[in-house]
């Protein structure tokens, strides 16, 4: 294989500019052409796309965003826009395609291998770390960092003047990022949409940590549940304490990218360009009990997500 693309779809997570710098730097060093594809499947739709060389991706394994930009395209759920996606790809002669993104991003570039019969390799890149054959996706931990820096910081005021805090964290349907990071932090509960809520058994367990000599206490609360909005209203109806709700929000996509999440994309980057050189594609790249594997992407993206219980539990026993 003489010649690949690389893209970023879906939302940006952390990691993703160093993910493209390996998959570019590999290629090069196995000798390939690469280009570089912006915003997506829009931009490989409409042909924006642009060579790149070794100094091209110079200063930017540190750097949070995506250089080549990001879009969600609805246009790649159609078969007309997948065709002139496959379209693009042939009339640049471009033998093979990295797809950097989410579930979403792997739809669209199984379309490609199935229907077009290009080779195409998928790396998870998603702060959401919903997808289930892999232990991580990119993006995840420095996300979840994030959202433990700001609750930190919340947990001062919040103690200070004997506070409920209900931070919503970034989880629409996987609550991995209120779990881990309600875990990191020390929070008191955490809701999560995989598993219902009892407004009373929160307000108990409130009750029973200010009986146990806590003044203040963090609820860490999945977007996918309720707005903090909502969530707080609710609770302060509820009890007779001051209850105060904080929106994350985005910042939890952006900033420098942790040290996981940096060899993440090198590896993954490695990974899939490698893939790629041997003829393989149809394939998604992620890790698995600390070791970097392959997995058929259609088998990867029938896989539901599984809730990890034994965290939860964890935390039930720990937090109060």
């Amino acid at each position: 294989m003489k010649r690949i693309g690389v893209l970023t779809s879906g939302g940006d997570a952390p990691g993703m500019n160093a993910c493209i710098r390996a998959v570019v730097r590999t290629a090069k060093y196995f000798g390939m052409e690469i280009y570089g594809i912006r915003q997506g499947y829009a931009g490989l739709i409409n042909d924006d796309m642009v060579a790149m060389e070794m100094r091209s991706v110079s200063d930017i394994v540190q750097r949070g965003g995506t250089m080549l930009r990001t879009a969600r395209c609805v246009e790649m759920y159609t078969p007309e826009g997948q065709k002139q996606a496959a379209k693009t790809l042939n009339d640049r002669g471009i033998e093979g395609l990295v797809v950097i993104g989410g579930d979403g991003s792997f739809k669209g570039a199984k379309s490609l291998t199935e229907n077009f019969g290009i080779p195409t390799i998928g790396i998870p890149g998603t702060i959401d770390n919903d997808l289930e054959y892999t232990d991580y996706t990119l993006g995840f931990d420095t996300a979840v960092n994030t959202c433990l820096d700001i609750i930190n910081k919340l947990r001062d005021t919040m103690t200070s003047h004997e506070r409920i805090s209900v931070v919503e964290v970034m989880g629409r349907h996987c609550g991995d990022i209120a779990l881990y990071s309600g875990i990191a932090s020390g929070a008191e509960i955490i809701v999560v949409p995989e598993i219902r809520y009892d407004m009373d058994d929160i307000v108990m367990r409130v009750n029973r940590s200010r009986a146990n000599g806590k003044h203040s206490n963090i609820i860490v609360l999945a977007e996918g549940v309720a707005t903090a909005e909502e969530f707080t209203k609710m609770l302060q109806s509820e009890t007779t304490y001051s209850v105060r709700g904080t929106t994350i929000g985005h910042v939890q996509r952006g900033g420098s990218p942790s040290m996981a999440d940096r060899m993440l994309a090198a590896q993954f980057g490695n990974k899939a360009v490698r893939l790629l050189k041997d003829g393989i594609g149809d394939r998604v790249v992620g890790i698995r009990k600390n070791e970097i594997i392959d997995l058929d992407i259609i088998e990867a993206v029938s896989m539901k997500k599984k809730f990890n219980y034994e965290l939860y539990e964890t935390l039930q026993m720990i937090s109060l």
